[in-house]
């Protein structure tokens, strides 16, 4: 689960990680008094507007501003509220729709006083499965695409590897710091920023941290700049309050229906609908469907009770994707028996009626043979297939 920039901030200063201070809006009258405010509190005479969506680039894409006064928080909080924001990471890219921004941070100038005086660097700590344990990623080049500098200059880019049974030793923190070129009172302040950075990454189950960029202020204070938090989504049942945070506006809405009806659903790009039941059955449907010529449009997984309610709702949800040309199903019949699912096929296909795209079912288990000459004699237009190469067959069949 992704947080907002102002939400990965609030986290972060929950476990005493130095940040750039702002408040979260959602209108232009807000906006201008939130920048009165930290004029008052922070004596920060310019502002920062910054939209708030799940996507990194959004300053090239017009959803970060400088104010240097009121008119300009207006002017940029009228045109950022509202907009559809295009950014390399939303979806379809620069030429997508974008996305559209609810809200806005407005945030104190951090840079200031000595704007000369600041350095910007790039510090994150995520997990590295090849390794199996955490790592920190340092870069003293902040402030750009992390992408970009590890592919033109990789030496600039720094890798501290934790061992998960002894976690972050401070000599670690240490090396980190002096990387980074940091001496004195920003070398400590450095220290404690990754030390504090890492705590909070451990205990809030996080999958990613991503702080870009870091800055060194003028009087060499470390603080985060902007924040992008990624988390684990199989752990917020330890954290309800971080659990709270999340913004259905900001994921796929067929998505989010499909998980509000217990169907784990993720959207591709390709013309075959996969609906399967368990993760590893709808991983090797997937490359079947490669490996028969086909692309798969989506992952589907009903889960062990595949009856015909949930059927019909992962029947719905497939079809609502205008790129789907064929749907393959394919179920394992282990908790429950395949003539059970052929009957809940049979029940959601006369329920949904008008299906115009061929329908591949594959059952394979307890009661598969009475389960084939249910779909056989339905009446409908379903193709049914017991050996898994039989359904792959009939994909590139319909497709052709």
């Amino acid at each position: 689960m992704n947080l907002h920039e102002y939400q990965g901030k609030e986290l972060l200063k929950s476990f005493g990680v130095a940040i750039q201070e702002g408040i979260v809006v959602e209108s232009v009258e807000d906006a201008i008094a939130a920048s009165k405010k930290l004029k008052e509190e922070r004596n920060s005479e310019f502002c920062i507007v910054k939209a708030q969506i799940h996507a990194g680039g959004r300053g090239k894409g017009g959803g970060v501003k400088l104010a240097k006064n009121q008119d300009e928080v207006k002017e940029h909080a009228t045109n950022i509220l509202g907009m559809m924001l295009k950014t390399p990471q939303t979806p379809g890219g620069l030429e997508g729709p974008g996305k559209l921004v609810r809200k806005i941070l407005i945030a104190e100038d951090a840079y200031a006083p000595d704007f000369d005086a600041c350095k910007e660097f790039y510090v994150s700590v995520l997990m590295d499965r090849e390794r199996k344990c955490n790592v920190i990623v340092s870069s003293t080049e902040g402030g750009m695409d992390i992408e970009e500098v590890a592919h033109s200059t990789p030496e600039k880019i720094s890798k501290e590897y934790i061992d998960p049974r002894l976690g972050l030793q401070a000599f670690q923190a240490r090396k980190i710091a002096f990387g980074l070129g940091l001496e004195g009172k920003a070398f400590k302040e450095m220290v404690r920023f990754i030390s504090k950075l890492y705590k909070a990454f451990v205990d809030s189950d996080a999958s990613m941290f991503e702080i870009n960029p870091t800055l060194k202020t003028g009087d060499d204070r470390i603080i985060a700049v902007d924040c992008k938090v990624a988390l684990d989504g199989n752990a917020l049942f330890r954290h309800p309050d971080l659990a709270a945070m999340r913004d259905v506006h900001e994921e796929d809405p067929t998505e989010v229906e499909a998980k509000s009806h217990g169907l784990n659903y993720v959207n591709l790009d390709g013309n075959v609908g996969c609906m399967v039941n368990g993760a590893g059955l709808a991983m090797a449907t997937m490359d079947i469907i490669k490996l028969s010529g086909g692309s798969p449009a989506n992952f589907l997984d009903v889960g062990g009770t595949a009856d015909a309610e949930r059927v019909e709702k992962a029947f719905r949800i497939i079809m609502r994707d205008p790129k789907v040309k064929a749907i393959l199903i394919n179920i394992f019949g282990g908790i429950v028996r395949c003539d059970r699912v052929a009957n809940g096929v049979v029940d959601a296909y006369k329920n949904i009626g008008n299906i115009s795209i061929p329908i591949i079912v594959r059952l394979q288990g307890t009661n598969a043979e009475e389960a084939k000459e249910i779909i056989d004699q339905s009446g409908l237009e379903v193709h049914s297939a017991i050996v898994l190469q039989e359904a792959a067959d009939l994909v590139t069949k319909v497709l052709s």
